[in-house]
């Protein structure tokens, strides 16, 4: 169905680079990134725009007025990998973070647990199988 909308003479693989998300306040989401799930703040780019680094793959934060707190606005999940999805639970609960999913589930590569930043994005834990 889609196979014609890729130019075949493109050799550049669609890799990822960069994941933005969109929130009503930057620095109440820089605080929630960096000292709740371990970001690092890589440079912030004036007042509405910050780049968080967490491994290889840059997260762009942004301040948008049209950011909302609608739970059911985010389309996409951010999925963090873990080694001990436990050990994550037990420091999202202190951090009083709003679960969806708190029991780490099974999936097929593994376990997960889902949960929301303050601004309703949906954030996932995954811990793969050996």
């Amino acid at each position: 169905m889609y196979k014609n909308t890729i130019n075949r003479r493109d050799n550049l693989k669609n890799q990822i680079c960069v994941i933005s998300i969109y929130v009503p306040n930057l620095n109440k989401a820089i605080d929630f990134y960096t000292n709740t799930l371990g970001f690092e703040l890589h440079k912030q780019y004036g007042p509405k725009l910050a780049s968080l680094v967490n491994g290889n793959l840059p997260l762009v934060l942004e301040e948008n007025d049209s950011a909302s707190n609608n739970q059911n606005a985010s389309g996409v999940a951010l999925g963090l990998q873990t080694e001990d999805i436990y050990e994550k639970v037990k420091i999202l609960k202190e951090k009083e973070v709003h679960f969806i999913i708190d029991e780490p589930t099974d999936c097929p590569p593994g376990k997960f647990i889902s949960f929301r930043d303050p601004f309703g994005n949906i954030l996932e834990y995954l811990q793969f199988e050996d």
